[in-house]
């Protein structure tokens, strides 16, 4: 019967024992997580805070300069394209098509004669394409007049005015005997473009 008691009596012991380790157990797994979060907090995955307030100055300067380059971009991309537009425009304006060159200089030369006074004496006409370029030429118009020195300077005003890109390389002239009348002859210039016949003319 003694020995029973001592048995029962150890029972309470054991499940105090059981407690106190539990305790420790607990307690230890406490101490752990806190120890992780103190790491965390310390040492985060990222890195600190002020490594990471660092890397998101610098990124932000990175996109800010990245922005700025696109808006460089984009200005060289306009003034590109404007300044395409306005060659395109000027070609449009001043350079005559090849069809329609020979006789619109020639409808041109008469007006401007009129207007002046000046008496046509007979002209021709040689086209020449541009050096380095294939579809854009030259017309070297040689034009013949008679009229008094009045009469070529203001032929010379209305040439400069034309809306025809006419450039005058060379005159000449020479004065009738007996007479205020002269006799001029004038090199001129024209700019004309392609349109299919300039590229035939030179394959020839």
């Amino acid at each position: 019967m003694a020995k029973n008691s001592k048995t029962k009596a150890a029972s309470p012991m054991a499940k105090v024992q059981n407690k106190a380790q539990l305790a420790r157990i607990v307690l230890g797994t406490l101490v752990v997580l806190n120890l992780i979060a103190a790491g965390l907090v310390l040492y985060p995955p990222g890195g600190s805070a002020e490594a990471l307030d660092q890397e998101l100055v610098s990124l932000q300067s990175q996109v800010g300069q990245a922005k700025a380059r696109l808006e460089e971009s984009k200005k060289h991309v306009g003034a590109i394209e404007k300044g395409r537009g306005a060659a395109d425009e000027f070609l449009e304006t001043y350079f005559l098509p090849r069809r329609e060159a020979p006789s619109a200089l020639l409808t041109e030369l008469n007006q401007i004669a009129q207007r002046a006074g000046i008496t046509d004496r007979g002209n021709s006409f040689a086209i020449d394409l541009i050096d380095g370029s294939e579809t854009l030429g030259m017309d070297t118009i040689t034009a013949n007049f008679e009229g008094t020195y009045s009469n070529l300077m203001r032929f010379v005003r209305e040439v400069d005015r034309s809306p025809k890109l006419l450039i005058i390389e060379s005159l000449n002239a020479a004065p009738q005997q007996g007479s205020n009348i002269l006799t001029v002859s004038i090199k001129m210039e024209a700019f004309i473009r392609e349109d299919g016949s300039l590229q035939l003319e030179a394959a020839r």
